[in-house]
């Protein structure tokens, strides 16, 4: 049964700028939803490498839901990676502000591919060399898929659980502020938590990601969407 708040709910104090709107402060959060009903390149810094036949795709295709597939090229460590707005990365982590993401991902195959979303600093090699972000790493050979949060290099890589070939996947996690921890979810149950000790405190990191083939097979992941989110520090809140 539908609960109704006639007279409003909010998420802000009485006093402040919103307090007296009907339904919660939409600038509470710096936050992006993207659904893939749309697509435009010119958006995303999108970086390829192209050594085998054919040139890496980036296409809305037919879906419920609105679906961006990206397919490959058929080189080995062929990949397709794309970048939000990079390199104008647009969010920083700070530990006494709350942080989520969460996405819908599937790749065709799950073991022989690389596969990285979330969020990291502006990368053309995003495989190899990622310094800075918190993002969901799937690397060639294994199945495992895990979050990784990077500061300079030095990481903590919780695992979330496996992937399947082309099989939907929900990932995502939520930052607490109050206990300084990630919950890591998939498919919607929590399955872990990460301490903040390598969270990249010191980078604007941009929305991402790539998937990179593990053999001379063409590879494609597709995505639903994408979603995240980050507490709006004190002076521009209210």
């Amino acid at each position: 049964m539908t609960t109704h708040f006639t007279s409003g709910v909010t998420n802000v104090t009485a006093t402040g700028s919103g307090g007296k709107l009907k339904l919660p402060d939409p600038i509470k959060f710096h936050q992006q939803t993207l659904d893939f009903d749309q697509y435009t390149a010119g958006d995303w810094t999108i970086t390829t490498t192209e050594a085998g036949t054919g040139s890496a795709t980036e296409a809305l295709t037919s879906a419920d839901g609105g679906v961006l597939l990206l397919t490959n090229a058929a080189g080995d460590d062929d990949f397709d990676s794309l970048q939000w707005g990079a390199p104008y990365e647009s969010y920083l982590y700070e530990a006494g502000k709350d942080f989520f993401f969460k996405c819908r991902v599937k790749v065709s195959d799950a073991t022989q591919t690389d596969m990285i979303v979330g969020l990291h600093i502006t990368d053309t090699t995003p495989v190899a060399a990622i310094t800075d972000g918190i993002y969901f790493l799937k690397s060639d050979g294994s199945t495992t898929v895990s979050l990784v949060v990077n500061k300079d290099s030095s990481a903590t890589t919780t695992s979330a659980g496996t992937m399947a070939d082309d099989t939907w996947t929900t990932l995502g996690f939520y930052y607490s502020s109050k206990d300084r921890k990630f919950y890591i979810y998939k498919n919607n149950v929590q399955v872990g938590t990460s301490v903040n000790t390598n969270a990249p405190d010191d980078e604007e990191i941009a929305l991402s990601f790539t998937i990179q083939n593990g053999e001379a097979v063409a590879k494609t992941m597709s995505i639903d969407y994408l979603a995240v989110g980050k507490e709006r520090t004190a002076a521009t809140e209210l």
